[in-house]
């Protein structure tokens, strides 16, 4: 009996003790700091000036490497502001060209693909200094000049956190550098709404656009291929969008389901209803007999066959 209340103590105790180890090591709730984040910053840096885009010239990695840690290191992981980020983004700073930028809510992926790595369009992510830390996780130790590999604080935990802090900071620098047509692009189907009134778009880019160096906004709300229709143009948040930014002055275009956005979904999903493309052609141009299961064939090559070329003018056009 003795021994097995024993064997029932020393079990709790390693239990609880494997326990305190883990909350002792994991002190926020959020993913820690990507390993060989060191590595993969500096790697993005070269690969961007060397193969990305060329045409912003020389930067020096290792310093803007050293410009970024420095903004969080040897901090408080919840006492991280924006302004901590200032030389990072001066010496990682580039022109946006002309009439490419391109905002978003609730579809980064979709929004990647479409730029194409600022091929088409200049997201965010398709700057410098979003391409060198999209999808990145990082953090520091208070008194410390380690990166915590364990975990980072969320927003939910704090709101001043170091991975918010920084995409505050690049919001607001691309907003400030975008210029001519500027374009949004939304998720129709988003939970909530396309437009958070509440978000990095309604307050950190649009309070930064400036005025005089912007022609145009357009919208495009874009569906998932499989819904549902929740938001549109001139209906619920997208009308609070349009709204705003027309009372700040702007002149605004709205286009539910863009066609070159759908053409890129569709590639992904060519058998979907939303995807077939009826024939034009006159019965009497027909030869022979064409049975349903042919005629499902003959539209989805007639779509593989021309949606390169309808893409590519309407996004001339």
């Amino acid at each position: 009996m003795m021994k097995s209340l024993f064997l029932s103590f020393l079990l709790g105790s390693i239990l609880f003790m494997n326990n305190f180890s883990e909350v002792q090591g994991r002190k926020w709730k959020g993913e820690g700091t990507t390993q060989n984040l060191e590595s993969i910053s500096i790697g993005r840096c070269y690969d961007y000036i060397r193969v990305v885009n060329p045409a912003v010239g020389e930067k020096n990695c290792s310093e803007l490497w050293e410009a970024f840690i420095n903004a969080f290191i040897n901090k408080d992981p919840c006492n991280i502001l924006p302004q901590d980020f200032e030389l990072f983004f001066k010496l990682s700073l580039h022109p946006i060209p002309a009439d490419k930028s391109l905002f978003w809510e609730n579809n980064q992926l979709l929004v990647n693909s479409f730029s194409d790595r600022a091929r088409r369009y200049m997201t965010l992510g398709d700057t410098l200094f979003g391409f060198f830390g999209d999808f990145l996780n990082w953090c520091g130790k208070e008194n410390s000049t380690g990166l915590d590999y364990e975990s980072c604080p969320t927003a939910a935990e704090c709101e001043n956190n170091a991975v918010d802090a920084f995409w505050r900071m690049a919001s607001m620098t691309y907003a400030q550098h975008s210029s001519g047509v500027v374009h949004v692009l939304l998720n129709g189907s988003a939970e909530g709404g396309a437009y958070p009134v509440r978000g990095f778009f309604a307050d950190y880019e649009i309070p930064y656009l400036q005025r005089d160096k912007i022609s145009q906004i357009v919208i495009w709300v874009v569906d998932d291929i499989e819904g549902p229709n929740i938001d549109s143009c001139g209906y619920n948040t997208v009308q609070i969008l349009e709204d705003r930014l027309k009372a700040l002055g702007y002149d605004v275009t709205c286009t539910d389901n863009y066609e070159p956005v759908m053409f890129l979904l569709c590639l992904d999903n060519p058998d979907h209803s939303k995807c077939t493309l009826s024939s034009s052609a006159p019965a009497a141009a027909q030869r022979g007999p064409i049975s349903s299961d042919r005629g499902g064939s003959w539209n989805r090559l007639m779509f593989v066959s021309f949606v390169g070329f309808l893409f590519r003018s309407a996004l001339v056009h």
